[in-house]
């Protein structure tokens, strides 16, 4: 059986990784970046930053933390994304996240689902600028000196978007907050669904340009619809940093070439089949904590996108690894059929 040395998920007390850079950053995205996924893609790629999934503030206080927050000493640097309106919470929920060793903790202002803006957080809370404030001085005050960063969009529904954009940011920017992620795009809170508000609202990275422009003495990181590592060098040359979602998980294999290509240090090109090695250890040590075999393997489907194989790669997978005592030799019979 193959051996892992550090088989626990990280747990309180644990130290921060210092020096780590936004440069090219993984979203956050719901039920994708858990901590299996981040896992993968740090094989894939030593220094971009990646994230969680939204953890409500809520949940941290009160659900079972090591599940919600647990995760592996390799995937740093990591940040921890939270949602919440309320100052205290969030307070408690960013000395909790710090106390597990997260390089940052992130504030959710983008997200425009119903059942988050029934909650009164996400992206609803562009139209209360003051309170976001508040949260972030909180936040700050509880997990220093672990930075706390913000994730919003350009704006909501019918705002003046530069104007209101520019206010959001000078008024949370004046409770300490240095750095901001911003999705290009306006929620439309009313009438889209979450899914139409990824694609419907237009993209306009001018504003986000704008935005650096004004402001450079702020970090700031440009998100939205950005296809790929040329985009990424493009939006680069305007803004600190670039984030991407769908593209990284839908095409992992880019992130592969994100060290040299964003980061500049000069290293061989990982192979894909070397990857997916490198992740037996992980995966064994998962299996045998009871973890099934899919719940590790659906962030890989798309590992082989756009090369030969890739298809009997997906279509191995999805009909083999769901199966009850499905383990490593999946892999590797799916690694077969690609090399």
């Amino acid at each position: 059986m193959l051996e892992i040395s550090d088989k626990k998920a990280q747990s309180p007390s644990a130290p921060s990784k210092a020096g780590f850079s936004r440069r090219f950053c993984v979203a956050p995205m719901m039920d994708w970046t858990d901590r299996h996924c981040r896992y993968f893609h740090r094989q894939l790629s030593r220094h971009a930053l990646l994230y969680t999934e939204m953890v409500t503030a809520t949940a941290v206080l009160h659900g079972n933390r090591e599940r919600l927050l647990g995760f592996h000493e390799a995937e740093h640097p990591v940040a921890l994304q939270l949602g919440g309106s309320d100052p205290a919470q969030l307070a408690q929920a960013a000395a909790i996240g710090a106390s597990f060793g997260y390089d940052e903790i992130n504030l959710n202002v983008g997200c425009p689902s119903d059942r988050v803006q029934s909650g009164r957080f996400g992206a609803c809370l562009m139209a209360e600028p003051q309170l976001v404030a508040e949260c972030v001085a909180a936040m700050q005050a509880a997990a220093a000196p672990i930075p706390i960063t913000v994730k919003c969009r350009i704006g909501i529904d019918d705002q003046d978007t530069q104007a209101a954009l520019m206010n959001f940011v000078e008024t949370v920017a004046a409770a300490g907050c240095q750095t901001f992620i911003v999705h290009a795009r306006k929620a439309w809170l009313k009438g889209l669904s979450p899914k139409q508000n990824r694609n419907v609202p237009p993209l306009d990275y001018q504003r986000v340009y704008q935005l650096k422009a004004a402001r450079p003495d702020l970090e700031i990181i440009i998100n939205g619809g950005i296809a790929g590592l040329e985009a990424a060098l493009s939006h680069l040359q305007h803004t600190d940093g670039v984030m991407l979602g769908r593209a990284a998980y839908h095409r992992p294999a880019l992130l592969a070439e994100v060290d040299a290509r964003i980061f500049g240090v000069k290293m061989k090109k990982k192979s894909l089949s070397s990857v997916i090695r490198a992740m037996l250890p992980y995966i064994e040590a998962e299996l045998a904590a009871g973890t099934r075999l899919h719940q590790i393997s659906r962030h890989m489907l798309g590992l082989f996108h756009g090369e030969k194989g890739a298809r009997a790669w997906r279509r191995h997978l999805s009909e083999k690894a769901t199966r009850p005592g499905a383990g490593i030799e999946v892999l590797l019979s799916a690694l077969e059929a690609v090399t």
